[in-house]
């Protein structure tokens, strides 16, 4: 086999591993009654993600914030930024987002999908809840979440307890103390300024992290934070001028 063919190659490998990497790891750490991560999520996140963006963004949720709990024996009590409501209304979050599993019969909902339409749903809602009502029913039937009584009864239940106290878990383990909800998480690293960023316009954000080919709608944003696109496409131009030189 030539040189040429091996770097031929080469070059094939090293440019399908660039536009062929995973999808760009965002978590959002919020609070269920929070107004700040009601506005981020229905008028950021859930507008980006319904979108191409879909494909190239892996959003991890995470119900807890500013909120506290402690242990005693096999109970756990939790005190939570915006008062006991939220409380409960984290405990749902965190039981939809175990629980809520796409059908067969539904192809045109994913997982993904169904939790992000109920989480915007629930957050839309805020604390305007009529005749006291929690809009946990409601927006399960207008969004195809047939596992409302799963939920529920998850969130009424020491599961629930364990699974908000995971995310109070997750929560303490960043490396840099939440200060802020929401706070947002591109790669697993917190940078302020990409967090600030984010808040005010996801979409950019985030393509600035998305490798090449992105998707159209990318073009269409400024990306507000230098990735892997930027990389993608300098290792590409290299690559290439390299396959040319030595195929002379």
């Amino acid at each position: 086999m030539s040189h040429k063919i091996v770097l031929g190659v080469l070059l094939s490998c090293l440019l399908a591993s660039v536009h062929g990497a995973a999808k760009v790891p965002v978590s959002i750490y919020y609070e269920s009654l929070c107004p700040d991560s009601a506005k981020f999520i229905t008028e950021q996140v859930y507008p980006a993600v319904k979108t191409e963006l879909r494909d190239v963004v892996e959003l991890t949720f995470v119900p807890f914030g500013k909120s506290h709990f402690s242990t005693m024996g096999a109970e756990v009590t939790f005190t939570c930024h915006h008062g006991p409501n939220e409380c409960y209304g984290n405990k749902v979050h965190a039981c939809a987002i175990d629980h809520i599993q796409a059908n067969s019969y539904q192809i045109e909902y994913t997982r993904e999908s169904l939790t992000l339409d109920f989480i915007n749903c629930l957050m839309k809602a805020g604390k305007n809840f009529p005749d006291n009502v929690y809009p946990g029913q409601r927006c399960a039937t207008e969004n195809h979440v047939n596992n409302w009584e799963n939920i529920k009864t998850c969130a009424n239940s020491t599961e629930g307890s364990i699974l908000l106290r995971k995310a109070g878990e997750t929560t303490m383990k960043l490396k840099e103390p939440l200060t802020s909800v929401p706070t947002v998480l591109f790669n697993e690293q917190f940078d302020k300024d990409v967090n600030d960023r984010a808040q005010k316009n996801f979409i950019g954000t985030l393509c600035g992290y998305v490798s090449a080919p992105q998707p159209r709608i990318c073009s269409q944003h400024n990306a507000a934070a230098p990735g892997l696109a930027s990389v993608s496409a300098i290792l590409s131009s290299l690559l290439g001028l390299w396959f040319i030189r030595y195929s002379l």
